[in-house]
């Protein structure tokens, strides 16, 4: 299972050069809910809902989106082994989440801190 954040769904929507390969996007993907609304954000800011919308509807739809139930909150509330902003409190606390249930997942990101996070808190990185 890869846990997706944004930067990496938008690298494959963008079809930039950094997208991870086809393979990864075969596999179980998940995310926390928050992904969507981070997702349309960047679309609508850009001006691309008309010509990249049906591809992002697409796309989240193959995505297992987690709500941000209580016990995910109540992590993301806990201090973090290093500084992070809060929307990366609420995606590590998701991964954590799924981790600890246990599930076997790798977080795919783009974010340099999100990836030390992820790194410091046990959560495997997807290394394509």
């Amino acid at each position: 299972m890869i846990y997706l954040d944004s930067s990496v769904v938008l690298a494959r929507l963008f079809v930039e050069p950094r997208s991870l390969p086809d393979s990864a996007f075969r596999s179980s993907l998940v995310s926390s809910g928050l992904l969507e609304y981070e997702v349309w954000n960047r679309i609508h800011v850009r001006g691309l809902t008309h010509s990249h919308g049906n591809a992002t509807r697409d796309f989240l739809n193959r995505v297992v989106l987690l709500e941000l139930s209580p016990e995910i909150l109540a992590r993301a509330l806990e201090p973090f082994p290093m500084p992070v902003r809060t929307l990366d409190a609420l995606h590590l606390a998701t991964a954590i989440y799924l981790r600890d249930q246990p599930n076997e997942i790798e977080f795919a990101s783009f974010d340099h801190r999100l990836r030390t996070g992820a790194r410091a808190l046990g959560v495997p990185l997807f290394e394509p």
